[in-house]
């Protein structure tokens, strides 16, 4: 820690402020562009001093934390970790369900809500990251020395409030600072975070995701459908194109002899054929129909 100790006044070691405030500003780009890159954060403090800033700030911009206890294997062995998850979500639907008053013996109630109590105190700040996370924010590198590890042996880089008791080889890029004190504590996980809420401002709007084309109307299975009514289509208009050429249209159907036609001739639409009775030879007797009657012949 001597690039970052200013002096030495009564054994009590002065960290330089310039050094703190490179290693902030340096810290908070690198947040700023990881999380418009679409990474989380992880939070990790432990320490009594610790716990309520860093549960407050992480839920103030949606990252995951840790202020309780690091569990071994947090990262390292994830899949056993989200494992334990689900164990939470099924005692909580147990809890709420109509069944835990009616079927459950107190001492069982009380174990399973022993059991509860202890998953939701270590798990709880974790319990919607489904992935390994980007970066880890850690509070006090000599007493997060496990998370630290762990975030090493997976290439994660790790921001690290150090105080001159600390190892900066541990962090990818160091914060000097006095990291037993509240308001130190606060200032600089509230500057963490007003950069992390930063890149999530800078995120890309999601996109909304194309409707799935109708069969016959798009991809590679329309155009395989597509193929056969566009050749029906083709011959029946060949077939209707040569079935016109071949039928008289109603225009030159009084004037096109057809082989077998005969011409009917023309004739008044209104006129009807007369019908015309003549009497019979000898016959005295007018026609029927007929109102006036004829002379008799002498």
């Amino acid at each position: 820690m001597a690039p970052y100790i200013y002096g030495k006044r009564n054994s009590i070691h002065i960290i330089d402020i310039r050094e703190t405030l490179r290693g902030l500003l340096r810290a908070q780009k690198f947040l700023s562009r990881l999380i418009a890159g679409g990474k989380d954060i992880l939070l990790v403090g432990t320490k009594r001093q610790a716990r309520e800033i860093i549960r407050q700030q992480a839920e103030r911009c949606a990252m995951h934390y840790v202020n309780e206890r690091w569990l071994g294997g947090s990262l390292t062995n994830f899949r056993t970790i989200r494992s334990r998850l689900q164990r939470l979500e099924e005692l909580e639907a147990l809890v709420g369900s109509p069944e835990w008053e009616t079927e459950y013996s107190k001492k069982m109630k009380s174990t399973l809500t022993r059991e509860l109590r202890k998953i939701r105190r270590n798990l709880e700040g974790i319990r919607r990251m489904t992935g390994l996370p980007g970066a880890l924010v850690v509070i006090d590198v000599r007493k997060e020395s496990n998370a630290v590890r762990e975030a090493r042996n997976l290439k994660i880089p790790t921001i690290c409030l150090i105080d001159t008791d600390g190892d900066p080889d541990y962090a990818s890029i160091a914060i000097p600072g006095n990291d037993d004190a509240i308001r130190a504590i606060e200032l600089i996980v509230t500057k963490l975070c007003d950069a992390i809420e930063e890149g999530k401002r800078a995120r890309p709007e999601p996109l909304e995701r194309p409707e799935a084309p109708e069969p016959g109307f798009g991809g590679d299975l329309g155009r395989r459908r597509a193929r056969r009514p566009a050749s029906l289509a083709r011959s029946e208009t060949a077939a209707a194109q040569r079935f016109s050429d071949s039928t008289p249209t109603a225009a030159t159907a009084g004037t096109t002899d057809a082989p077998g036609a005969v011409a009917a001739p023309d004739r008044p639409a209104a006129s009807e054929p007369e019908s015309v009775a003549t009497p019979a030879s000898g016959s005295g007797q007018a026609p029927a129909g007929d109102d006036e009657t004829l002379p008799a012949q002498t």
